[in-house]
């Protein structure tokens, strides 16, 4: 267990986010339905938090139907 809790201390050392943040949102992501309209705006939520970026409806909009309609690239080169 120790070296779980040095992992997140380092983690949250250089994100600034607590280990209570990440379990939560790694459980959102494992038990969510990721095609559920809701369970995607709280992810975003959480995100958004944790990066202290803010995302605009649009983008909010544009991403939840990304993923609903199965449009998310395959290839992570293609999403940058």
């Amino acid at each position: 267990m120790e070296f779980k809790d040095s992992f997140f201390d380092k983690v949250e050392k250089k994100t600034k986010v607590d280990k209570d943040t990440i379990l939560s949102l790694a459980n959102k992501l494992q038990k969510g339905n990721m095609k559920d309209k809701n369970t995607l705006k709280e992810v975003i939520d959480t995100l958004s938090k944790m990066t202290g970026k803010k995302v605009s409806k649009e983008q909010e909009e544009k991403i939840i139907s990304t993923i609903i309609d199965d449009k998310v690239p395959q290839d992570v080169e293609k999403m940058f």
